[in-house]
């Protein structure tokens, strides 16, 4: 089993100090105990018999017996006594026990003694540490609903170091990551587990490159004084970093160019024929990944790792042999895009861009090749410019995509052409550096990228492309990956955790389950933290127009002043499209004198670093704003979402995955519509409750809520929170 070593638990007793008990989890380095494995293996593989090992020892792959799983009934005593008795000398199996998860996180256990007032029991996070810790000891799946303040990040994070094996820790969003790293874990590795080996992981594009730095630095291409200034001190940086993650450069915008010159992304890596191979930031970072015992990664990276290993072009985490998914709603959309295939005319734009800068530093820039990535970049600038000018996704299939072939097929003929003419170009030069080798390899498998996309008419894909501001993207989407998802991760590993605040339609776990593949797991909804009934007011009017009446958006913007008065601004205003949010912005930031923000005005992190620090802000935004957004206390008391979030029924993924529940004699409406818009309308919902003193109203002004049978759903999927339907209320909810 990969991954995978039983590791003895100790537990330290300091009594003349109990405040500052110890329990060393990971008392041996589980990657030295699975190198022994290995070794073990070999030597049984030639036919060496290994010597015997003597029972008080940890068995290797995983003991699964009861006596080697549960603490001993001596081990119990000790821990109950530990803070009563005198120290005395202990025997193996006390020495070796380990803690139940009531010993750690029940009443007066050792977090409460850890952390002397900064410490509240929850039981919900006691159940969620109970059920993580019965996946890893009886090798199954768990699927956890946890709610915000459950404490859910140290209630799978002690369960993982307990179980002695090697675990990826998968998160939505790099700032968990993040979260994770500077803060738990420091926190267990102070406390709980002081030899606790934890690594991050993160895409390459997040790491600068050595070579590419010294490459720049004695041919700099750079442009202006500002990209002059900023290379400097990037290259100053890159000689004091340990990590090389550009989230340490909080001067750099998330939209450098200069960046995207300089990171060690795998289109212009030459891996181990790079000089700077040894002391590269990535080949450090895979070092302290196959050391660690836990490896936090976002779903991106995560995904991305399993689709390379189902194409059998190697890895990027290292083996391991259980999985914990955090904010696990995003996964099926994440694992489409992984598991799918797409270009653009990014990239080729940016090989062409690669292809001069390798010239030029290597000195191989002669006219004749100079002509090849020019014309490259030419023929595919003509070949995109094909498609339609207008913004938005639409479908593309087979019919349509040949009947475009067809009529632009000079275009299409000429872009292939010019990329099969760069590749001839760099076969044919006597030097060929890797740098080059790359170029050429890049091209043919865009090559093949365009042939899959124009040709190919696989079943369970939907073709589809999108224009967005200076981008055409052509993609195929994976109409359903419960069956990939089945095959290639739950049927391969024996543990997964599967948690988020928001996995659960009318109280069941059955839609996550489907669209997941997930068959055989045990469920968990724990109880919610928060007083709900008394913390937050769901106000529901009574008297708007249906959402698709044209006198809508005049009635939404009524509402909108008249509650953003009673708020005194500190709201998010919710929208499902940015045609809505762009119109409701228009009508309303004329009548009211608060501060207004609307996405797209400035990065999503600019934006919500300017509403935290902004008295009386208000922000206008879209999807991405209605989950990973945490703004506690007074600052957000208002979160208006104008209608029931439906996923678009023109998209082109939602209309391929209706068409499906349809071909199959299933409702689509009810089995895949309605849940999703639960699910997205929980999360927008959770913007505004995030401590226990939190209060605030949320607005809702879909009246089918209200009046369509389908509206019961989404109310038996929401907190308790309190309705009303008089403005008043909501008012003097706000005013309290």
């Amino acid at each position: 089993m990969r991954g995978y070593v039983k590791v003895t638990i100790r537990l330290y007793y300091k009594f003349w100090n109990p405040c500052k008990e110890t329990l060393d989890l990971v008392a041996r380095n589980i990657r030295a105990t699975t190198d022994k494995s290995a070794e073990l293996a070999t030597e049984q593989a030639r036919g060496t018999q290994a010597p015997e090992r003597e029972p008080t020892k940890e068995r290797l792959n995983g003991d699964n017996s009861a006596s080697a799983r549960q603490p001993t009934a001596r081990a119990r005593q000790a821990i109950s006594s530990s803070a009563t008795q005198p120290e005395k000398p202990r025997d193996k199996a006390s020495a070796q026990a380990s803690p139940s998860m009531h010993d750690v996180f029940g009443p007066a256990g050792l977090l409460e003694r850890c952390m002397i007032g900064g410490y509240e029991h929850r039981p919900g996070q006691l159940e969620m540490a109970e059920v993580v810790h019965d996946a890893f000891e009886q090798h199954h799946h768990a699927v956890v609903e946890a709610g915000t303040g459950t404490g859910k990040t140290l209630a799978y994070l002690i369960p993982a170091i307990c179980s002695g094996r090697r675990v990826v820790i998968s998160t939505a969003t790099k700032s968990l990551q993040e979260q994770l790293y500077q803060k738990d874990v420091p926190f267990l590795q102070k406390h709980f587990a002081p030899n606790l080996k934890v690594a991050v992981m993160k895409g390459r594009s997040n790491f600068l490159c050595h070579a590419r730095v010294n490459q720049m630095a004695h041919q700099p291409l750079l442009k202006g004084l500002e990209e002059i200034d900023a290379f400097r001190q990037i290259r100053e940086w890159s000689k004091l970093t340990e990590t090389g993650d550009r989230s340490e450069l909080t001067f750099l915008s998330d939209d450098s160019d200069l960046w995207t010159r300089l990171d060690a992304r795998r289109d212009t890596c030459t891996g181990q024929k790079c000089e700077h191979f040894n002391e590269c930031f990535v080949t450090a970072m895979h070092q302290r990944a196959k050391e660690a015992d836990l490896i936090i990664v976002n779903h991106h990276l995560f995904f991305a790792d399993l689709s390379l290993k189902q194409d059998d072009f190697g890895s990027i985490l290292p083996e391991y042999s259980a999985v914990i998914f955090d904010e696990a709603h995003e996964i099926e959309d994440v694992a489409s895009d992984y598991f799918g295939r797409q270009i653009s005319n990014y990239r080729f734009e940016e090989l062409a861009r690669d292809a001069d800068q390798s010239l030029r530093l290597l000195n191989l820039g002669s006219p004749s090749i100079l002509r090849r990535t020019q014309r490259v970049r030419e023929r595919t600038r003509a070949f995109f410019e094909a498609f339609p000018p207008r913004d938005g996704r639409f479908p593309f299939a087979r019919s349509e995509r040949d009947a475009f072939v067809e009529q632009h097929r000079e275009a299409y003929d000429s872009m292939l052409t010019a990329l099969k003419g760069l590749e001839t170009e760099i076969a044919a030069m006597m030097q060929k550096p890797e740098e080059l080798l790359r170029i050429a390899r890049r091209s043919f498998e865009l090559r093949q990228e365009v042939a899959f996309l124009f040709e190919s008419d696989e079943k369970n894909y939907v073709y589809w492309y999108e224009r967005r501001n200076k981008g055409v993207f052509l993609t195929a989407t994976p109409i359903d990956v419960s069956q990939i998802l089945r095959q290639r991760l739950f049927e391969q590993f024996d543990t997964v955790v599967l948690t988020s605040a928001t996995l659960t339609v009318g109280g069941r776990f059955e839609f996550i389950r489907q669209r997941l593949g997930l068959d055989h797991v045990k469920e968990r909804t724990l109880p919610p933290e928060f007083d709900y009934a008394e913390q937050a007011l769901l106000y529901l009017p009574t008297k708007m127009p249906d959402v698709r009446d044209a006198g809508f958006a005049s009635k939404a913007a009524d509402e909108i002043v008249q509650l953003l008065e009673h708020s005194q601004g500190r709201a998010f205003c919710l929208f499902t499209s940015y045609s809505q949010m762009n119109d409701l912005f228009e009508r309303v930031r004329t009548r009211v004198s608060f501060p207004l923000l609307l996405q797209g005005t400035a990065p999503r992190s600019v934006l919500l670093e300017r509403f935290k620090n902004t008295p009386a802000a208000v922000l206008f935004a879209t999807s991405s704003f209605w989950q990973g957004v945490d703004v506690p206390g007074e600052q957000l008391s208002l979160v208006i979402v104008d209608r029931l979030p439906f996923a678009v029924p023109s998209d082109p993924i939602v209309a391929a995955r209706v068409r499906a529940l349809q071909d199959d004699g299933r409702n689509p409406f009810s089995e895949f519509q309605v849940p999703q818009a639960v699910l997205a309308l929980k999360q927008g919902f959770g913007r505004l409750i995030r401590t226990k003193t939190d209060r605030g109203v949320l607005a809702l002004l879909d009246t089918r809520i209200q009046r369509m049978p389908y509206g019961k759903i989404f109310l038996e999927s929401l907190p308790n929170y309190r309705i009303t339907h008089n403005s008043a209320d909501a008012a003097r909810f706000l005013e309290r």
